[in-house]
């Protein structure tokens, strides 16, 4: 399984040679850069990002200020350039620190311990979530799941015997929930697998409501139905 991974950096010959370095491995999937701040905590908020690498020093907004204002499960690379962060940058709990400029072989040996964090982490296997709704957690069976769908600043979780809305973003109910049961197909939708009745021309039909596949969704979701 690949490692999605985003780069927030301000600097384009350091987002340039911190690309050629992710092409090289394999293991790591590039699904966007960022030469500004403010942009990538906006795909963040909407995408599910296994690594995040980030820089410190931004006109913007600061890699430190960032990481404090955002709820991210994934794991975080630091790069920078100035030494002096490294502590703050361990506070908030990164799996490493790149002081530029590094190497491949520093690069390598960060993505590599990153890998076997992930690798090890302990997958969730309780068939259900409880999901924040008004002034409540609302438990949710996997298998109740209809589809999610995007509404405004709200997410809209139709089951099979109700619906509920909650503030939760999809990256976060994308972390919550495994993509073998519930996966993104839409920016603003998800569809259980298992639901699914018919797929015809890039739309998915659950209970006659018909969902469309976006282009950015396309091979990952494909990818996901043609494997036994």
């Amino acid at each position: 399984m690949k490692t999605d991974c985003i780069i927030i950096e301000d600097e384009p010959l350091a987002i340039e040679r911190l690309s050629g370095y992710i092409e090289q491995c394999s293991f790591l999937n590039l699904l966007a850069s960022f030469n500004n701040p403010i942009d990538g905590l906006s795909f963040l908020k909407e995408n599910k990002v296994d690594l995040l690498f980030l820089d410190i020093s931004m006109k913007q907004l600061s890699g430190i200020k960032l990481l404090e204002n955002i709820k991210f499960s994934g794991k975080v690379i630091i790069t920078t350039a100035y030494d002096k962060y490294a502590l703050k940058g361990f506070e908030l709990n990164v799996s490493d620190y790149l002081l530029k400029p590094y190497s491949f072989e520093r690069f390598l040996k960060a993505v590599d311990k990153v890998r076997e964090q992930l690798l090890n982490e302990p997958i969730n296997q309780q068939p259900f979530i409880f999901i924040k709704t008004e002034n409540r957690l609302e438990k949710i069976n996997f298998e109740e799941i209809l589809y999610i769908e995007g509404m405004g600043d709200y997410r809209r979780i139709h089951c099979t015997k109700k619906k509920i809305m909650t503030l939760q973003t999809f990256s976060e109910l994308e972390h919550l929930i495994p993509d073998s049961i519930v996966i993104r197909v839409h920016k603003s939708f998800m569809v259980s697998i298992n639901k699914i009745e018919s797929i015809e021309r890039n739309r998915i039909k659950i209970n006659d409501i018909r969902i469309p596949i976006s282009e950015s969704y396309k091979a990952i979701f494909y990818d996901k139905i043609s494997k036994p």
